[in-house]
């Protein structure tokens, strides 16, 4: 068996079994389902393997029937899982999507929240170029929360560059102003970071791109989204000061808009570990969002792997 490659990026976080209907109408009605992996991390990690980049998803599962599953599935897409504990005293979180109406989470003590700092000194960070996290681990437990500073600092010793997903979930949370207060000290401590300007302006009370870069200046770039009108990159130069660079999103018909700033984020990462330019980073983002938004899943099964596309292209 040949050994996977050395991941360019790893992500950390929690993954569960996506329960959604194959059509994208109501929960109640819906007739047939499938069920997936998904989550931020993950999401991330499958999107840039269908991009051709080495990817590796390290969490918790179950040692359920659930947690085998999703694992199987993210290997399927190209995803390395390698890094995968699975805990037998705690279950594999799943979510339910009622298109139009939401999502239903049902997470509590899962095996993904007993994630603590020991979990990320066992991540082998040598090598890899990021190291992408999300707002959501640090609500799960006291530990997954620890285990995200622990992951800050081993990535900064192995010269990797962090990559910070906001994700506010205002569930998870026991109130705003804790979030606001804990997301923001861990955007700060990020190289880059990705914020909606909606849930800025719910942590924050920012209005604009500017705002928010105003409230971050830390991060060296910070990537603001604001839905259907675009997104903006502000990039600190040599200099210190801020190149700054917007692309339109695309005109797509949403059918779910959960997993689309996952696949964003994918894009623009994939653009940057290839070094290109601010204007492909953020226009390879918005071509990843679509293929998420005009469908009922995270990562749409239409969305060929890196494998498939090797194996499909014709002879010359």
């Amino acid at each position: 068996m040949t050994a996977a490659p050395q991941p360019e990026l790893i992500a950390v976080g929690e993954t569960m079994a996506l329960v959604t209907p194959a059509l994208a109408e109501p929960l109640e009605r819906a007739v047939d389902f499938h069920v997936e992996a998904a989550g931020a991390e993950s999401n991330v990690a499958s999107h840039l393997a269908a991009l051709g980049h080495a990817a590796a998803w390290a969490g918790r599962v179950g040692d359920d029937a659930l947690g085998r599953r999703l694992v199987a599935q993210l290997s399927t897409r190209g995803v390395d899982a390698s890094l995968v504990e699975r805990d037998a005293a705690a279950p594999t979180g799943l979510y339910v999507k009622d298109p139009g109406n939401g999502v239903q989470y049902y997470r509590a003590g899962s095996a993904a929240s007993r994630m603590s700092p020991a979990f990320a000194e066992r991540l082998p960070l040598d090598g890899v170029r990021v190291v992408h996290l999300s707002g959501i681990t640090a609500a799960l437990s006291s530990d997954c929360d620890a285990m995200l500073d622990a992951l800050v600092s081993r990535a900064r010793a192995a010269r990797a560059l962090v990559s910070f997903d906001v994700n506010h979930r205002a569930a998870l949370w026991s109130s705003t102003a804790a979030a606001a207060r804990r997301l923001r000290a861990l955007a700060a401590a990020a190289d880059l970071v990705f914020v909606g300007l909606d849930e800025a302006a719910r942590l924050w009370g920012t209005s604009t791109p500017s705002d928010v870069r105003a409230l971050l200046p830390e991060p060296g770039r910070l990537v603001v989204k604001d839905g259907d009108v675009g997104a903006t990159e502000f990039g600190r130069a040599a200099d210190g000061t801020d190149g700054v660079a917007h692309a339109a999103a695309h005109a797509v018909e949403v059918v779910e808009a959960v997993g689309a700033g996952d696949a964003f984020a994918a894009g623009y990462l994939a653009a940057l570990l290839e070094g290109r330019d601010a204007a492909a980073r953020l226009g390879t983002g918005h071509d990843r969002a679509v293929l998420v938004l005009g469908e009922t899943s995270d990562f749409p099964r239409g969305i060929p792997t890196a494998a498939r596309q090797s194996t499909e292209e014709p002879t010359p």
